[in-house]
């Protein structure tokens, strides 16, 4: 994981004076990556091959959900 390259995209985008949400598309494969993207200043996360590859589909979605609102609440 480079959370680098989320930083420096939000700041890139910001430098452009653009005010549009950013979300993070890759390296998501989990709740803890959820969670580290929105900490980073994403406001959420887009969700591919980690769902597709998931044994429960819905015990998946379950948790990268509970991560993302336990980490806005913190935020």
């Amino acid at each position: 994981a480079k959370p680098e390259v989320v930083t420096d995209s939000i700041a890139r985008i910001r430098s452009l004076g653009l005010n549009v949400p950013v979300v993070c598309g890759a390296g998501i494969s989990g709740p803890d990556d959820v969670a580290r993207a929105i900490e980073l200043g994403t406001v959420g996360v887009l969700i591919s091959s980690a769902y597709v590859k998931a044994r429960d589909p819905q015990s998946f979605l379950t948790s990268v959900y509970e991560a993302a609102l336990e980490t806005f609440r913190r935020r």
